[in-house]
Parts: C-alpha cells; sequence; structure tokens
C-alpha cells in the first residue's frame, strides 16, 4: 500500500453556497467580462454585473412557480450560456441541479427525473420535449417543463418579478457548503446510471484550491476558454464553476463541427478537452499535409517537436534541435496554434490517457498538454499535472486538498474535498465505494517516488488469459485508437489462449487516408475487407504490442464493419466504450477469432 496527501492551500469554510460566486463577482469587480456568449455570427460580452443581475431573476423566477429549497430541477440541453445561467439560477434558489445528456433517451430521461425526484426541467428544444412528452404519464412529481428555445426563461424571469431580493437573500442563506448542489449520473457502462451527490464544498473547495494551484493557466489576466464539452458530464460542470471562481471568461461551443471556426474568433487561452480531440487534430493535419505533399514535412516536424519537450525534462535541447524548432516553428506549429485561435498556452486533458508521444508533441509545438485524473465521484480532478508540476505520460499530483493511495491490489483511492457525498436512493452502493472515507475508484494504478499517479487500467476490466496472465487492455486499446485509421477498440481474450482485438475504421479519416494511399473511393463496406487496410491495421497493431510482453500482445484481430458510437448505443455520452454490450452483442465475432488453430 501507498499513498500520498497534499494539505489544502485554502482554509475548509462551512458557510455560504455556489451562489456566492455570481454574488462575490458582481460586487468587486461588476464590469469584468464573465462570459462572452453566441449572438448569431458574432461574441457578446457578458459582465459580472450582467450576469448576476440575469441569475437573480432567473432563480426569483423558479422561487414564484414554486421551486423549493432542496428541490430538484433537471437541465436538458447542448453546451450554451443558458446552461450555466440555469445552473446558477438553481443554485441561488437552493435548488438542486440534476444535469441530462441532449442525447438522452426517453427511457434514460425517464429514470434520471424519477429517481431524483426531479420537480421542474428546463429543456433546449422542441426535440428534448418531444422525448420527455414520451414518458412524462410516468412521472407525477414533474410539475414543470421549461423550453429554453420557447424563451421559457424570459418568461420566468418576469415572473419572478413580485419575489423582492430580501426573499431570494433569505432563500440562499438556507444553503451551505455540506448540502447537495447537483446530482449526476453517471454515463452507465453497465447498468442503470447511478446518481452522484456533489456539495457545493465538492466545488467550492475544489475550485478554490485549484485556483491557487492553477492560476498560471486559469487567474490570469485574460484567462479564457471556449467549453464545448457537455455541461451534463462533470468534467465541464467542474470547469464551468471553477471559470466564475477565478474570473476566466468563458465561452460555449454546442456543435462540433463549428469548433475550429469557434477557437480561431474566440481566441481562447486555455481548452479542455478528452484525448480523442487531440488524437483527431493530430491525425487530420498529418494526412492533410500528405495530401498537400508535405507529409515528409509534418513527420520530420513532429519528431523535432517530441525531441524538443523531451530535452525539455533532461537539461534543455542542443543548439542544433533548437535550430530546427524553429524552422519548423514557423512551417509547423505556428499553423496548428493558430488553427486553435492562436492564443491557446494550455490544454487539460481526462477521461483517458493521452499517451506519451502526443503529449511531448503537443508541448513541442506550444501547447502544454496537462493531464488530469478523476471520476464523477471525485468532482473530476483528483489529481493534475500543472505548468510548475508535470511529468508527461502521467495524470499529475493530487490537488491541493486531496490524498490518493494504492490499495494492496493496486487499485487507486481517492480521500478528500473532491469526495461525493453518496449515491442518491443507493445506501448500499455507497457503502461499496466509500469506506473509511475512500473511495475505491476501480482503476489500477501506480503512483512514482515524486507523488505522480499513473492509470494503467480498470479493475473490473481486467483480462486473465487461459494461461492465467493478467492483461490490462486499456494500454493496447489506447495506443490503437491513436492511429487515424482506427476509431475504437475492443481487446478480448478472458480465458482465452491469447489476446485478440475488435478494431473500427473512422470513418472520418478514411477518405483522406484512402486517398492518399491510392485506395480513392474505398468505402467503409468494403475497407474491413481490404488488403492495404488490413495490412495496415496490422502495422498498428505491431506498434501497440511493442508496449506489452508476447503473452499480452494481440495475436489476432477483427475489423468490424461500422462503428461503436453513441448513437447505436456502444458508446456512453462521455465516449466510454460498453464493454458488456459490445462482447454480448459480437460474442460471434469473437468466438471466430478463436476457432481453428491456436495461437
Amino acid at each position: 500500500m501507498k499513498d500520498i496527501a497534499v494539505p489544502p492551500l485554502v482554509p475548509a469554510r462551512t458557510e455560504g453556497n455556489l451562489s456566492d460566486l455570481p454574488a462575490r463577482n458582481g460586487a468587486e469587480r461588476p464590469g469584468a467580462i464573465a462570459f462572452s456568449r453566441r449572438e448569431g455570427d458574432a461574441w457578446v460580452d457578458v459582465s459580472n454585473e450582467r450576469f448576476l443581475r440575469e441569475v437573480r431573476a432567473l432563480a426569483k423566477g423558479l422561487m414564484a412557480a414554486g421551486i423549493g429549497v432542496g428541490d430538484r430541477v433537471a437541465i436538458m440541453s447542448k453546451t450554451r450560456y443558458e446552461w450555466t445561467l440555469s445552473d446558477f439560477a438553481v443554485w441561488t434558489a437552493g435548488a438542486v441541479a440534476v444535469p441530462i445528456y441532449e442525447t438522452s433517451s426517453p427511457e434514460q430521461v425517464n429514470w434520471i427525473l424519477s429517481d431524483s425526484g426531479a420537480t421542474g426541467i428546463i429543456l433546449e428544444t422542441p426535440a428534448h420535449a418531444a422525448t420527455l412528452t414520451e414518458v412524462r404519464d410516468q412521472l407525477p412529481s414533474l410539475a414543470h417543463v421549461w423550453q429554453i428555445d420557447a424563451g421559457d426563461l424570459d418568461t420566468l424571469a418576469r415572473q419572478g418579478e413580485s419575489v423582492t431580493s430580501a426573499a431570494l437573500d433569505a432563500r440562499r442563506a438556507k444553503v451551505n457548503r455540506a448540502d447537495t448542489a447537483t446530482i449526476i449520473y453517471t454515463s452507465g457502462t453497465t447498468g442503470r446510471p447511478k446518481g452522484c451527490q456533489l456539495t457545493h464544498d465538492n466545488f467550492m473547495a475544489l475550485a478554490e484550491n485549484t485556483v491557487e494551484r492553477l492560476g498560471s493557466v486559469v487567474a490570469v489576466e485574460g484567462a479564457s476558454t471556449l467549453l464545448f464539452l457537455p455541461l451534463a458530464h462533470v468534467f465541464a460542470r467542474f470547469i464551468e464553476v471553477l471559470c466564475v471562481a477565478s474570473g476566466a471568461r468563458m465561452g460555449h461551443s454546442a456543435d462540433i463541427k463549428n469548433l475550429l471556426a469557434d477557437f480561431g474568433t474566440f481566441q481562447p487561452t486555455f481548452i479542455l478537452s478528452v484525448p480523442r480531440v487531440f488524437e483527431k487534430i493530430y491525425n487530420s493535419s498529418e494526412q492533410k499535409a500528405t495530401a498537400e505533399g508535405k507529409g515528409r514535412i509534418f513527420h520530420a516536424a513532429a519528431e523535432a517537436a517530441i525531441a524538443w519537450s523531451k530535452a525539455q525534462d533532461e537539461g534543455g535541447p542542443g543548439i542544433g534541435l533548437r535550430l530546427q524548432h524553429f524552422v519548423f516553428d514557423r512551417l509547423v506549429y505556428g499553423k496548428l496554434r493558430a488553427a486553435m485561435g492562436g492564443k491557446v498556452l494550455y490544454a487539460v486533458s481526462g477521461g483517458a490517457p493521452l499517451g506519451t508521444r502526443l503529449g511531448h508533441f503537443y508541448r513541442g509545438i506550444g501547447l502544454t498538454v496537462l493531464e488530469g485524473y478523476g471520476l464523477t465521484e471525485t468532482t473530476a480532478p483528483a489529481t493534475v499535472n500543472t505548468p510548475e508540476l508535470i511529468k508527461i505520460g502521467t495524470v499529475g499530483a493530487p490537488l491541493p486538498g486531496i490524498s490518493i493511495r494504492i490499495a494492496d491490489d493496486g487499485e487507486v483511492l481517492v480521500k478528500g474535498i473532491n469526495v461525493f457525498a453518496g449515491y442518491h436512493n443507493n445506501g448500499q452502493a455507497s457503502a461499496e465505494a466509500l469506506q473509511d472515507g475512500w473511495f475505491h475508484t476501480g482503476d489500477i494504478g501506480e503512483l512514482d517516488d515524486d507523488g505522480f499517479l499513473k492509470i494503467t487500467g480498470r479493475k473490473k476490466e481486467l483480462l486473465v488469459t487461459a494461461g492465467g496472465k493478467n492483461v490490462a487492455p486499456a494500454v493496447l486499446e489506447d495506443r490503437l485508437r491513436a492511429h487515424p485509421l482506427i476509431s475504437q477498440c475492443i481487446v478480448v481474450g478472458d480465458q482465452k489462449p491469447f489476446i485478440a482485438a475488435l478494431i473500427t475504421l473512422d470513418a472520418e479519416m478514411l477518405p483522406q487516408w484512402a486517398k492518399n494511399n491510392g485506395l480513392e473511393g474505398l468505402s467503409m463496406e468494403d475497407a474491413p475487407a481490404n488488403e492495404t487496410i488490413r495490412a495496415e491495421i496490422q502495422r498498428a497493431v505491431d506498434s501497440a504490442n511493442k508496449a506489452v510482453s508476447k503473452a499480452e500482445s494481440i495475436r489476432k484481430f477483427t475489423v468490424l464493419p461500422g462503428d461503436f458510437t453513441e448513437e447505436n448505443g456502444y458508446l456512453t455520452p462521455s465516449l466510454k466504450l460498453k464493454r458488456n454490450i459490445v462482447m454480448k452483442d459480437f460474442g460471434d465475432q469473437v468466438e471466430a477469432l478463436y476457432s481453428g488453430a491456436r495461437e
């Protein structure tokens, strides 16, 4: 057993709640810009004073509608300014916010609303209203439905004009840091989602300590970020609070297709994403360069960036490498930074391992990726690399106020200011997850001598081959997904004689890759059987196998027709693979890998 505890940098408090953040900003820096919201093709600034005024008006409307202290109000929408406004209005009214992914099915919406006992819901579109209509008769406690696109938030604010400011402040005073702020339902890779009860203090104490540790990223003059992750996800919800706490200007981007254009006009100084986005940026840039006959230049620039980054940890680059880096900065790196708005210095990555190679590549082009680690139950980050404390290939050291322990079986345990209060309406699951104050994450990891954490796999996903070899599939899967042709991968082999894999192709990357390799016009349907495609996948498998022992290496693979997506039910909204469903639906393909001669 090994552990590390980092003391908090901000004294613990019990008074106050999340509604204090916009109130403080409005009083102390009323003219400072809190948000830039999209209106047509332009970004319109929202000051602290305006945001506070809109929050209080909407909170009064919720009070006028009968929303009481502790009542649950659900929010189902894409990432947009009105979601953040609604969150802080719900908290200001003393209620509890319950986020729902805007892609959720009627069954999922029904479960979250019924389990949480929501009395109201703020929807975005008529399509969301139609989803709710399918299950509305099963939700007797749901008394209010407001639709953003129908102007219901403005109507609600007008209805709240009868509520006095004194009454609103009296309501705010009834809630303290120990009270539940939000119930976030986990994506649910297995079984029904569980509602994680996160308190006001989980968010506030973590944000306060994160500002102290990451001030050079989130609290410097001019700091800004463009949020495009779903606000139903804990990572985005924490960043929403962190920006209001730190004073960083925040924008919202609802459509990933417009993301690069939004980067260009918003010009964030830091961004937040999952590794898949960073992989896509790299892969698409590589394929575009190849198509333009500049593939050799791009690869040379990439190798120079990686070498330059590694040299930062080894005494600094020599004069030759510095010269190379200077030239490629003008030929390649500057263009990549410009594509992300031109001002981005840092990116915070979570949700899955980024990989050492990409971590060094991005730092080498002038964008330092700060990998972190956390779960819904830990209010997102438990550990994170910082500009001053960074070790690429790890998910960083614990944030202030957080302790990390590696149990005897390798499981990562977390204790501290960020750990949730328990699962809503599920005492048994809470007792199993929280033991002596330690949250059992289910992840397998290692702590190095400097206190940096490395995640090596999931406890429940460990495969045991027929020969008794324990295999963590994440190591192989992460490496394979980094290849431009590969979208998803699931490593199999539990109780089997060897390790194998099911692989899907990336429909966005295939056309350009095929064109660059003399296969223009190759369809997704024909690609899995194409010899050139299979040979390229084999090279990717051979490369991934270098990270493991022979007994852990992939001996066979099959390329599936189609992909694993959120739409077909194989990925969660946070892009995690639903292994149990994949294994059930593709059981025949798995068995076919083991028919015939044994490896």
